[in-house]
């Protein structure tokens, strides 16, 4: 699995999932928004721990930069 997201792609995505995290944890707990809320956000952080998004490589985008080393 080859990494096709950004240091910022990655902290954009994290940061919106604490966000619907919050929201689907705090605020609509219970509730079918809440738990689409919370499941989203598992995507998004997931996505921008492991710095890789399956539809970015289905449509071939890549946002991270050539020069980025592989711990990064």
């Amino acid at each position: 699995m080859n990494r096709n997201l950004g240091k910022w792609d990655r902290g954009i995505r994290l940061v919106i999932a604490a966000f619907l995290a919050y929201f689907g944890l705090k605020v609509y707990v219970g509730s079918a928004l809440g738990i689409g809320l919370t499941v989203v956000a598992a995507i998004l952080a997931l996505t921008g721990i492991f710095g890789f998004c399956a539809l970015y490589r289905l449509f071939g985008i890549s946002t991270r930069k050539v020069n980025q080393t592989a711990q990064s």
